[in-house]
């Protein structure tokens, strides 16, 4: 897919998404856990909360530009990291990752991209990258992602921390579908030397099987994040939090940010809606640490609502993901108009700076 791509709502995107890829690809993005109940709350919660605008406020200049994790961004969000994203077009996250450098924004490289972090980080050249390592259950692997991702100009860490392992997702037991069997997924183990070393691989079957087999790890405590601490000078981010007292441990144990998650609803079912997590959250830790959010995220209203709620910047995932089924030009397009989306909303809410916005912006609708 590709030529000019005109304005998509986000169901739009969504629909076009559907339409052109495979059922198992497009409901291994689209499902959450479980019976979804999760998946659904993250948008129904978002939807409780509503924007109270003040009027007669000069907005004629408006600034959503933010700081994520020590880099200064023009928009208050960076695109997610996803996995295996070419089960959604064959240039994958290179085609994400050129996206998001055209315009600046920061880009999160998962552990299991389909492209190696150093392929990636050389289409995105001097933009603003972070890694995110799902902690392979060999410590020597972890530690030599994150060097990888220190001599490539990777600026922080991100810790996924929800993830010991996989979620009950129903609908892709019932497509038989999990990309990392197909083969996707596997450009960072491949271009790993420890893991070249200790692996037996001769053909992609031998590298699947011995992915697999160290990708999560159960064993995952906070003294992990104490040992990474110790190992790297570059800022930490914990993310997968939705409980406070979790979020004052990950201050504890060294992080410099959190990202306040569900794993998008995709892992544990019934738990707590992100933007509902995220009052509480700010409560206890707001200052101490810089605090991202995903979850449910779909238009520039809903990231009004949860920085007003003291979230610091946003996440933005499966919007772009769908924006990627037309390659890197869906993908630019997703970024355009939720920026373009952001400044309206800002300025209708009659707020001129991204960082201004408090929580008596909003209210929650009770009944």
């Amino acid at each position: 897919m590709s030529g000019n791509i005109h304005f998509r709502s986000p169901e739009e995107w969504e629909r076009v998404a559907k339409d052109y890829l495979d059922k198992g690809a497009f409901e291994y993005i689209q499902s959450g856990a479980g019976a979804e109940e999760t998946l659904l709350a993250n948008v129904r919660s978002l939807k409780k909360w509503t924007i109270v605008p003040r009027v007669l406020r000069d907005v004629s200049a408006i600034d959503v530009t933010q700081r994520i994790v020590g880099v200064k961004a023009p928009v208050p969000f960076a695109l997610a990291p996803v996995g295996f994203q070419t089960i959604v077009h064959p240039q994958g996250e290179l085609a994400s990752a050129r996206a998001a450098a055209a315009h600046n924004v920061p880009f999160i490289v998962s552990t299991v991209s389909s492209y190696s972090l150093e392929e990636i980080a050389e289409v995105m050249g001097d933009s603003p990258r972070f890694f995110q390592l799902y902690w392979p259950s060999d410590d020597e692997i972890a530690l030599s992602f994150v060097r990888r991702a220190e001599e490539n100009g990777y600026s922080a860490i991100f810790v996924t921390v929800d993830t010991p392992m996989l979620g009950w997702r129903e609908q892709d037991k019932q497509n038989q579908y999990f990309p990392l069997r197909n083969g996707q997924g596997l450009g960072n183990y491949l271009a790993d030397p420890v893991f070249l070393q200790k692996a037996t691989v001769t053909k992609t079957e031998d590298a699947i099987k011995e992915v697999a087999s160290r990708l999560f790890n159960a064993t995952l405590t906070w003294e992990h994040l104490k040992w990474l601490r110790a190992q790297t000078k570059l800022p930490i981010v914990v993310k997968g939090i939705v409980h406070p007292e979790d979020a004052k441990l990950a201050v504890e144990y060294g992080a410099d940010a959190i990202v306040v998650s569900n794993h998008g609803g995709r892992q544990l079912d019934g738990s707590i809606s992100s933007i509902d997590a995220l009052p509480a959250i700010v409560e206890d830790v707001k200052g101490e640490v810089e605090i991202l959010f995903d979850g449910g995220i779909r238009r520039g209203t809903d990231v009004i609502k949860a920085l007003a709620l003291g979230a610091d910047s946003i996440l933005l995932g499966r919007l772009f993901v769908y924006g990627l089924a037309n390659g890197q030009a869906g993908v630019e397009k997703v970024i355009t108009q939720l920026k373009e989306e952001v400044e309206i909303a800002l300025a209708l809410t009659g707020e001129t700076k991204i960082r201004s916005l408090q929580s008596g912006v909003v209210r929650k609708v009770t009944n």
